[in-house]
């Protein structure tokens, strides 16, 4: 099984391809991973080297593990961080290039562009090409909830919201949608909430609120998500091991107290959670 996964790549800590990689792997998955990016560390620290990729190399990145047969070996195509809007429309080119060459091939895309606590923290170019030009081409996407409501243009404060608006978004291309960091009238203190919309069902899991938040968390989410889809998980399953998955590894990382995740060290909560929260069918208009 291969994915090709192509976003940001950190020398230092776990944010992109750095988080996204290792636990494919360790799902018994052959990661390609192109990055969109090469830096030291994440933004937040006090400096940072290396920079975003120029859009050539990138292209011929993409182009060099096109010939070596990686498109047709392919099961699906992961893209998060780009990094720039020339990035972004070399990837959509090869999102389309690819699909046509393997029709058999599915596009999950991370929209990674802000969060309620920063806003928007990509250059003001890439947010409408990741909406009009990626998201279009994806079967899955996974924004947070912040970058939902950007998608489709809607505040989303129920599951209600989330499920209409989702419609508008899903006419557009994609079948499923994953809203991560999900904050709802309804939510109880305390906890977190992700949800999976299909265009005839629902699906929502809560996990306890861990008190940190260490960058990166959404490109793990991604990368769970999508190795079990890869692996024929359905998916409601897909969400509640992703969420479970994910969970554990922010419990270790809290009781090491670290600011980056601690990934490799939680390898056995990844390949069996400790603690299962079960996605729960919710209704559909």
């Amino acid at each position: 099984m291969n994915v090709i996964s192509i976003q940001s790549q950190v020398a230092y800590g776990h944010v992109g391809n750095s988080a996204a990689v290792f636990p494919m792997q360790l799902a018994g998955i052959d990661v390609i991973a192109v990055p969109t990016t090469l830096l030291s560390n994440r933004p937040g620290y006090p400096t940072i080297r290396g920079r975003v990729l120029d859009v050539q190399l990138v292209a011929d990145l993409l182009r060099g593990i096109e010939e070596r047969g990686a498109v047709e070996g392919a099961k699906l195509i992961l893209s998060g961080y780009l990094g720039s809007a020339d990035i972004a429309l070399e990837v959509a080119d090869f999102v389309a290039r690819a699909k046509e060459s393997n029709p058999a091939l599915r596009y999950c895309c991370d929209p990674v562009l802000g969060d309620r606590d920063r806003g928007m923290f990509v250059r003001p170019d890439i947010p409408p090409l990741v909406r009009d030009e990626l998201c279009p081409l994806a079967d899955i996407i996974t924004p947070n909830h912040f970058e939902f409501e950007f998608l489709c243009g809607a505040e989303a404060r129920t599951s209600g919201d989330l499920v209409r608006h989702a419609g508008m978004v899903m006419a557009r291309g994609p079948s499923t949608i994953v809203v991560t960091s999900a904050e709802l009238a309804d939510t109880p203190d305390g906890e977190i909430e992700t949800l999976a919309i299909e265009r005839t069902s629902a699906w929502r899991v809560r996990t306890p609120r861990v008190p940190i938040s260490p960058s990166g968390t959404g490109d793990l989410f991604a990368a769970l998500f999508a190795s079990a889809r890869v692996r024929g998980a359905a998916t409601p399953d897909a969400l509640g091991y992703a969420a479970s998955a994910i969970h554990g590894v922010l419990e270790r990382t809290a009781q090491r107290g670290t600011e980056e995740m601690r990934i490799v060290e939680s390898a056995d909560v990844m390949l069996e959670p400790k603690r299962r929260f079960e996605a729960v069918a919710i209704a559909t208009p």
